[in-house]
């Protein structure tokens, strides 16, 4: 029984010695080509082995980050789990983030630093928290986290997701009726859901255009989600009054991409959120041992759903 850490070797340093001190009994290995596939019994990886079919008793493939959209279905065996990376230091950052984008949207931060370049000295009317409706699209392990962390400032707080969930103090919305409710409400919108067939090309022209006027967006989600010509429009329109984005598709943009300049856009590349080696680690055998107990592992994707 063997664990392949298919990933960098700076990381996979980190990730040895937590193996060697945390579970010496499994073999952790970096380098395969001298292995006897039939040996490997997890991997840690960003995207499929193009070989995976030589591991004939592989078990749990972990993915070295929090998304999974790059996995396609049929790329797995149906008797291998997939399993998403939840760790704190995702978490921390995602919460850092999203903290910082909304507070700079909320306060101005970006029409602030432009009037600096031009030397004007000028303040700019500005909202309550109290009346600064936030609406987070997702409610999963970092949508949960970003509530909690926004919660203290006093924003009107509510969350979207594909099935009914409860969250105390957040109004929550659910399928494709509450879906216009939702935005229709919102005047910072957060973008946390995974990449699926149905979150694909989401953001786009109708559903921006729900939103109220002057409302902003904050995209953490996944590149394909957001199409950037319908996000351009409306803030040219003065529909939307500004934007943070930390992903794109294609990544990186290409140097002529209107996102670049775009006066009413905030774009970083996508630095949202990294895994942690040291917290990363601890993740990945916790669920080891988890699974070796016949639990399933914190992360587990459901095939059907896509996360």
């Amino acid at each position: 029984m063997v664990f392949w850490f298919n990933s960098d070797r700076e990381r996979g340093r980190v990730f040895a010695d937590a193996f060697a001190r945390d579970l010496p009994d499994l073999p952790f290995v970096m380098d395969i080509s001298e292995r006897n596939p039939d040996d490997i019994r997890y991997i840690l990886t960003w995207t499929v082995p193009p070989d995976l079919h030589r591991f004939r008793n592989l078990e749990v493939v972990f993915s070295i980050g929090a998304g999974v959209d790059q996995f396609k279905p049929q790329t797995l065996p149906p008797n291998v789990m997939l399993v998403r990376m939840v760790e704190d230091g995702i978490v921390r950052m995602m919460q850092e983030y999203v903290t910082l984008a909304v507070l700079a949207l909320h306060r101005k931060l970006k029409a602030y630093i432009d009037q600096q370049a031009e030397a004007t000295w000028l303040s700019l009317p500005v909202r309550q928290a109290n009346q600064q409706r936030i609406g987070i699209l997702g409610l999963g392990t970092l949508a949960a986290a970003v509530i909690e962390r926004l919660k203290p400032f006093g924003f009107p707080l509510a969350a979207w997701s594909r099935s009914e969930r409860q969250v105390e103090n957040v109004d929550c919305y659910h399928g494709p009726d509450g879906l216009t409710l939702f935005l229709a409400r919102t005047d910072i919108l957060i973008c946390l859901l995974p990449l699926t067939q149905e979150t694909e090309g989401l953001l786009d022209a109708s559903l921006l255009a729900t939103l109220p006027a002057g409302a902003t967006l904050i995209h953490v989600g996944r590149g394909a989600q957001l199409d950037h010509d319908a996000l351009i429009a409306a803030l040219d329109a003065g529909h939307l009054s500004g934007a943070v984005i930390d992903v794109t598709e294609p990544e990186p943009l290409p140097p002529e991409h209107g996102f670049w300049r775009h006066p009413k856009i905030i774009l970083t590349p996508h630095i949202a959120s990294a895994t942690q080696p040291e917290t990363a680690a601890r993740a990945v055998i916790d669920n080891i041992k988890r699974h070796r107990d016949g639990r399933d592992p914190i992360g587990l994707v459901d095939r059907d759903r896509g996360y």
